[in-house]
């Protein structure tokens, strides 16, 4: 009787495993770099090649760093609210375009309009591994010290934007070093 009951047992288990998991929402996976120092980068820029910038270059002031790529559907869904929120110039937006072709992101860009303030390339994703990165977009709210503060999962919404990130970037910009 045990021998038939073993299976049955083990697919509840199983079942129950799977309910649980289907209630979980992908973008409430918690980073462990939040509030701890942003990684330690300093990559090419897309449209300047022999330049590059640094994360050591962007202390002192409030930043986002979305990871976008040309390849990228989800990136196109947001990047008309990255170019609105580029407008607002409340903050500044740095692009990690993440394992790319250069071409083709800088076309991308054009087509689609550029809201970073700068982009830099990460051909080979070995600063998107540093940064805990296991899909695109994401976004990382960064702090005057260097500090992450926050990571957002897929693409950005208007909710986001006008909401929970917007006002936490605008306390962030009130802050005091």
């Amino acid at each position: 009787m045990l021998k038939y009951l073993t299976p049955l047992f083990l697919f509840v288990i199983l079942a129950v495993f799977l309910a649980i998991g289907l209630k979980l929402n992908p973008k409430e996976i918690p980073s462990p770099l939040i509030g701890r120092p942003v990684p330690d980068f300093s990559l090419p820029l897309l449209h300047l090649p022999e330049k590059k910038l640094g994360s050591s270059n962007l202390k002192g002031r409030v930043w986002l760093l979305n990871v976008w790529a040309s390849w990228c559907v989800s990136c196109r869904a947001e990047h008309p609210l990255l170019n609105q929120l580029a407008k607002k110039e409340t903050v500044t937006i740095i692009g990690l375009n993440y394992k790319d072709d250069p071409d083709n992101a800088k076309r991308w860009l054009k087509m689609l309009g550029n809201p970073y303030n700068a982009s830099v390339m990460d051909q080979d994703g070995r600063i998107g591994i540093d940064f805990g990165v296991y899909g695109v977009p994401e976004t990382f709210v960064i702090d005057k010290k260097g500090i992450i503060r926050h990571k957002h999962t897929g693409p950005l919404t208007m909710d986001d934007i006008s909401g929970s990130l917007g006002d936490m970037i605008k306390g962030l910009q009130n802050e005091r070093i």
